[in-house]
């Protein structure tokens, strides 16, 4: 797949290419109106079906809760496999913050390790050294849609007994060693973020392979009850909607092409950029390009404001600042690549409604502006 083509000229001052755009459509709108129209908005067969077919699109066939969002995902997977206090689940800190964030809501504790440079996922040798008799679980998180080493990490858990929870958020579709991310561990979590490779709007999905996780997970997210007022345990509101799930089905059907084009636009932009660090996709990984992400070892920021100012382009930075050193966490440790890459990292537009004008441009402000020494 090529870059999309157009013929229309370039204004004198450009309209703004976002960093991301949500895809939504007269698809999503006419499947929204017909949920409307049936006059149940709540969890209802739409959510099933969407369970259904994410599980037999995304990951390898394995069951799959739908809930109101993807830290949720996140959570009530942690808490179906009963992680809590006392337990350490080992993390990246180069991520977003509900990674760690769901580990402390169930009262275990993160351990914050470092990433490996190319990736930019965690680090199976740094995993390895935090192992520690109450370490539960490791929650590998493939990050900007490049899978992490889950050939490693699983013979780590292997080793040691410890479950892993997939952080999925931004990989849909994505492959390590021919397996869809997701479809391997203990338990997964996606996400479903407006900016996501596919949306619903909002929400989120867990996938396991265990019919106790599975149940539990849809006890949990609907205040702890199957059949309605006979509430089995302590659960929280968590459903996803039908609206949602409209939203999310027609997504389904449009994300693996979406994901060819993605992959299309990132393999232009590797090709044509000059001056800075482009991806790097390791041979087993599948990379879906949810973000792509060049490193700039000098001025990233200042780079950013000229390519959004001078040239219409805009960028942004995932993650400024490593989740240890977040005020919630406020922690010192020695994570040198983290540290690193949260300096350097910078997003470039990548989502598959790019035209080849607009990549020309984002390539052009690029090459421009490094050369200058901008």
């Amino acid at each position: 797949m090529t870059p999309v083509q157009t013929t229309a000229p370039l204004r004198t001052t450009p309209d703004l290419i976002p960093a991301a755009k949500p895809l939504i459509g007269q698809d999503e709108r006419r499947a929204v109106d017909a949920v409307l129209a049936s006059g149940g908005l709540a969890q209802g067969p739409e959510v099933a079906a969407f369970e259904r077919e994410f599980g037999q699109v995304l990951v390898e066939g394995r069951s799959v809760v739908a809930v109101n969002s993807g830290t949720a995902a996140l959570h009530l997977a942690l808490v179906a496999l009963g992680i809590g206090p006392g337990d350490e689940v080992i993390v990246p800190s180069f991520t977003f913050a509900a990674t760690a964030n769901a580990v402390r809501l169930v009262g275990a504790t993160p351990v914050f390790v470092d990433i490996d440079p190319v990736s930019y996922c965690v680090d199976p040798a740094a995993v390895r050294r935090a192992v520690t008799p109450a370490t539960r679980a490791l929650m590998p998180v493939h990050l900007y849609g490049h899978p992490a080493d889950m050939t490693a990490l699983a013979a780590i858990a292997a080793e040691h007994d410890l479950l892993v929870v997939e952080d999925a958020a931004q990989a849909h579709g994505a492959r390590w060693a021919g397996r869809r991310v997701g479809s391997t561990s203990d338990a997964s979590a996606f996400s479903l973020y407006p900016t996501k490779n596919m949306t619903a709007g909002e929400g989120g999905m867990v996938s396991t392979t265990s019919p106790e996780v599975d149940r539990t997970l849809r006890l949990l997210r609907n205040q702890g009850m199957e059949q309605r007022y006979a509430n089995e345990v302590i659960g929280f509101n968590a459903r996803m909607s039908d609206i949602h799930a409209a939203i999310g089905r027609v997504q389904l059907g449009k994300v693996l092409s979406w994901t060819a084009q993605r992959q299309a636009n990132a393999a232009y932009l590797a090709r044509e950029l000059r001056g800075v660090v482009v991806p790097t996709v390791h041979p087993d990984a599948e990379h879906v390009f949810h973000q792509f992400i060049v490193r700039v070892p000098e001025d990233r920021d200042g780079l950013a404001e000229a390519l959004r100012s001078e040239f219409g382009v805009g960028t942004g930075v995932y993650y400024p600042t490593p989740v240890h050193r977040l005020p919630s966490f406020g922690l010192e440790l020695d994570l040198p690549e983290t540290e690193r890459a949260a300096g350097e990292v910078l997003a470039l537009p990548v989502y598959p409604t790019l035209t080849l004008a607009q990549l020309d441009r984002i390539v052009d402000g690029v090459n421009t502006l490094v050369g200058a020494g901008r």
